[in-house]
């Protein structure tokens, strides 16, 4: 599901955010900024750099960026000047998209691939025809009924006339008063009519011949313009078909013969997203004119099944298509009743129907068929109007399918996934990252409570806050976040951890219950267990004491958030457990460390970067100030080199090392189980939790 808000001004601003981050750092997904020096900061007291030192200033575009732009304007024109032969082309493809299902069936009865496009063509016009019969032949019994219809409007259009008049007769003499005063002409200087000038029975210069090859071309040309076009898309639709195959290893020869894999999904991918959209915009208009026609029946509006195919094949064209098929049945309805009830039920009827489907049923059903945004459908109706006419306005929606198919597999063009496509605009680590850095705490409360729904605390503190707390420490050591605005960071974080307080570390109901059936294919997978609170009567007092497991912070600016978070999961599974800051453990306060009933110690660090001296020397103190303590050490980079270097961990000298908070709580619950009564001491121990 997707994880940004659902409030347009806010996925605009992230849609922007993402497209800058890939444009500058290619699809990687996280800026390139962000990966760590192997220096940390010395001492997270001092100021922090204002970036002016230690950031360069940002580059201006570069040749690649003129020239893409100078191949986007040369397509552009070329689609608008090129109308006239890519419309009825592009047509023909879109036709053959919606053919092909019914062509492949054919072939599989075994009626060979040239029968089975010809029939298949010849059955889709024939119920072209039937339709346009139809409808022609009820068009034919409203005209002859057309008399008496207009007798009621007249009697309707007098009544409100006399009424308008009525209300506003001394507004309409005054204004007539003026305009008779001020359009009267004067005796002198009367301009003379433009044609006044011309001999009597001498002919316009821009008159068209008189002769019938002019009248043919006068009056025939724009009636035979519209077939001349059908002829050209059925021709173009039945090669399209015919030659399936070999146009798509033509166009993979084209477009993508180093790399057939991806040229291959590409293709596969438009081809079934076309099909589902078609197929789905196909049910969903004929289900929408049967229910007008339905609701038409009902109210008593004559030629019901008329309005309800119109209303259904007006419906492909986006947004106006509808207000078109509203009005015709209105208008008849007016004519028709010689009150209003009639009327205003018929207009209830199309807003009701119109506001569930584009509401209701078309978010869903197109959100799984097509992967457009709100957003790319408006932007898209708009762009290829202005381009090819109406036409344009009928084929928006698959032709931006397929840019969006485009900017997912090829990389110059990702961004148009990004702009037009469904797909969340931010990964939600960013998205988590965006909030706190603006300082935003109720919108990061709101973005955490819609992951929690399908995961647990433990789950969304490792995956998402975690690594987001790893982008802000990255910016804070390179000078991209001030000190001013690192403390505000800090403060939105310490904020949210206070308001998931509420939360239990467990997965939601319906998770635990759907991994209870299918245990063997959970564990093919690898997925952890499902997360349920821990039972807390076998725990001894020892460690459900204030300050049982002390959460230290490591020496990074951001440390203590993590220590924070650490000590709440704790807390929710019965451990005693207090957030303890960097400094309480350093050279000159590590004399005055509070270690009374303590049981174990757990050190947080973000990140230490191949440089575990710190490290060392902060353990040497706290074995030497609490002998005998079990010390664990979260290193919440999986890949940091002390997890993986045997010597770096024995000259650290931890008990226990963990990746995620999950494992510290989980190694921090199975030391409570293994204790008796008392703290015993640990010594010599070098396990790594995994």
């Amino acid at each position: 599901m997707p994880f940004a808000d659902s409030f347009p001004f806010e996925r605009a601003q992230e849609r922007f955010l993402r497209g800058a981050v890939r444009f500058r750092h290619g699809r990687s997904g996280i800026p390139a900024s962000h990966e760590r020096k192997d220096m940390f900061v010395a001492n997270p007291s001092e100021p922090a750099s204002t970036g002016e030192e230690r950031i360069p200033s940002a580059a201006g575009p570069g040749i690649g960026s003129v020239l893409s732009l100078q191949v986007g304007v040369v397509v552009i024109a070329a689609l608008y000047l090129a109308r006239e032969v890519l419309v009825p082309i592009t047509a023909a493809i879109l036709l053959s998209f919606v053919l092909s299902p019914l062509v492949d069936l054919l072939r599989r009865w075994r009626l060979g691939r040239v029968p089975s496009v010809l029939l298949a063509v010849l059955i889709a016009f024939a119920i072209i025809g039937l339709i346009g019969t139809f409808v022609g032949t009820q068009v034919a019994q409203l005209a002859s009924r057309a008399p008496q219809y207009a007798t009621t409007i007249e009697t309707k259009v007098a009544k409100v006339r006399g009424f308008a008049l009525d209300k506003m007769s001394g507004i309409a003499e005054h204004l007539g008063y003026v305009f008779k005063n001020t359009n009267v002409p004067s005796s002198e200087g009367a301009p003379m009519p433009a044609d006044s000038g011309k001999k009597a029975g001498e002919k316009p210069s821009g008159a068209a011949p008189a002769g019938p090859i002019g009248l043919l071309e006068k009056y025939l040309s724009p009636v035979l313009s519209p077939f001349a076009t059908l002829g050209i898309v059925i021709i173009v639709a039945i090669f399209v078909l015919m030659q399936k195959e070999d146009l798509r290893d033509r166009m993979i020869r084209l477009f993508g013969s180093t790399d057939l894999h991806r040229t291959t999904t590409a293709m596969d991918d438009a081809g079934t997203r076309l099909s589902r959209y078609f197929l789905a915009q196909l049910g969903l208009n004929s289900a929408f004119g049967a229910v007008i026609a339905t609701g038409l029946f009902l109210i008593g509006v004559p030629n019901p099944l008329l309005w309800g195919i119109l209303s259904g094949l007006l419906r492909f064209v986006p947004y106006i298509g509808s207000f078109i098929s509203a009005g015709l049945p209105i208008a008849l309805a007016t004519a028709v009743d010689p009150g209003w009830s009639m009327a205003v039920w018929t207009a209830v009827l199309y807003v009701v129907v119109e506001l569930a489907v584009s509401q209701g049923v078309e978010p869903i059903l197109y959100g799984h068929s097509t992967g457009l945004s709100p957003f790319a459908v408006v932007v898209s109706a708009i762009f290829w109007s202005w381009l090819w006419g109406s036409v344009g306005l009928v084929l928006s929606m698959p032709l931006t399918l397929c840019l969006v198919v485009l900017g997912r597999h090829v990389d110059r063009l990702e961004f148009l996934d990004v702009l037009l496509g469904d797909r969340p605009p931010l990964t939600p680590v960013e998205s988590f990252y965006q909030r706190i850095l603006a300082g935003d705490a109720d919108e990061a409360q709101d973005h955490a409570e819609l992951l929690l729904t399908e995961r647990s605390l433990s789950s969304y503190y490792d995956e998402v806050a975690l690594k987001g707390l790893q982008l802000a420490a990255n910016d804070a050591e390179r000078g991209a976040v001030g000190r001013q605005q690192l403390e505000g960071v800090k403060n939105t974080i310490d904020e949210l951890i206070r308001e998931l307080a509420v939360h239990e570390d467990r997965d939601p109901v319906a998770k635990i219950q759907a991994a209870g059936t299918p245990i063997d294919q959970r564990k093919m997978a690898k997925e952890p267990p499902p997360r349920q609170v821990a039972d807390t009567r076998w725990l001894k007092p020892a460690w459900q004491g204030p300050g049982a497991v002390m959460c230290l912070a490591g020496k990074g600016p951001l440390d203590e958030s993590a220590s924070a978070m650490l000590a709440q999961l704790l807390g929710k599974h019965g451990l005693g457990a207090t957030a303890t800051s960097y400094r309480a453990a350093s050279r000159g306060a590590i004399s005055s460390l509070d270690v009374a009933g303590v049981a174990m110690i757990c050190v947080s660090y973000l990140d230490i970067r191949g440089n575990p001296s710190h490290l060392r020397y902060l353990l040497q103190r706290l074995r030497q100030r609490a002998p005998g303590l079990p010390i664990l050490v979260g290193l919440w980079p999986a890949d940091d080199e002390v997890l993986h270097d045997e010597k770096v961990r024995s000259s650290v000298g931890a008990d226990f090392y963990v990746t995620s908070l999950r494992e510290a709580v989980d190694t921090c619950i199975a030391e409570a189980k293994n204790d008796n009564n008392s703290v015993t001491p640990f010594a010599g121990r070098n396990v790594t939790a995994r």
